[in-house]
């Protein structure tokens, strides 16, 4: 299950940001695995205030966000699907900036986090 955080300065979400942003990266994902990934995948925006955001020494510089997508590593490697995770990190990025405005993307930060099997767990049980 492809699992998304975005850290996203609090000012930038107004109400009207949060189901443009959740619905263009759900987009993104599934444009990239396939269309099974618009039911599973997971996306928790956390919102940080400016005085506690920061880029290169100082506070409040950057405005786009910071996308971490967790997912199965072997989704990351499929058969067949060489440059997976390339092909997600345009997207994903490409995602950010319809949602926000294309001049965040020189600072849309992307970040993808694959699981080994076994290393994630659902019920207690790992999977």
């Amino acid at each position: 299950m492809p699992h998304l955080n975005v850290q996203i300065r609090e000012e930038d979400l107004d109400g009207q940001t949060e189901p443009k942003l959740i619905r263009a990266l759900t987009e993104a994902v599934a444009s990239v695995l396939g269309g099974w990934a618009y039911a599973a995948a997971v996306m928790d925006l956390f919102g940080i205030p400016q005085h506690r955001w920061g880029a290169g020494g100082t506070p409040g510089a950057a405005r786009a966000p910071i996308v971490t997508l967790h997912m199965r590593e072997r989704g990351l490697a499929a058969p067949g699907r060489a440059g997976t995770p390339a092909l997600l990190i345009g997207a994903i990025t490409d995602a950010v900036c319809a949602a926000l405005r294309e001049g965040v993307r020189k600072h849309v930060t992307v970040l993808i986090v694959g699981i080994p099997a076994g290393r994630s767990g659902v019920g207690g049980e790992p999977v």
